[in-house]
């Protein structure tokens, strides 16, 4: 399904992070089968990219380079309220900026627009790698 911009822009954040969350986790799981690893490795590699925490210092690290339109998303999710509690494992800073980050994932992905997310997905993957070595 491809909205137009202005059909995408209409949605709810939460509904934009909602389709962010499983665009993003499943293109993170496609890059650790991709890697050939063993399930248990599997589960440890997409918990580095997934989680509210790590998807906090990814938001962080693609700040910079993000559009005024790809901004206004990213804070229009990270200002949005959800209805139930943050989980234990993030504080509510992280968790507002990982719901930034999917609602810019799920604009870009139903609005067509994959190759973005794909160089988004990219530089996440790089500076994460950099930060660890």
């Amino acid at each position: 399904m491809i909205l137009s911009q202005r059909k995408a822009l209409m949605l709810p954040p939460l509904q934009l992070a909602y389709i962010g969350d499983a665009v993003y986790t499943l293109r993170i799981r496609l890059r650790a089968v991709a890697l050939g690893l063993n399930m248990h490795q599997l589960h440890r590699y997409t918990t580095r990219y997934v989680s509210a925490t790590a998807q906090a210092k990814a938001l962080e690290a693609l700040m910079e380079g993000l559009t005024d339109r790809e901004m206004e998303l990213v804070k229009r999710g990270r200002n949005t309220h959800a209805r139930h509690s943050v989980p234990k494992s993030a504080t509510s800073a992280e968790y507002a900026a990982a719901t930034g980050l999917e609602s810019l994932i799920g604009y870009l992905y139903l609005t067509g627009q994959k190759d973005r997310i794909d160089t988004l997905v990219n530089l996440i993957d790089d500076r994460i790698n950099a930060q660890e070595n």
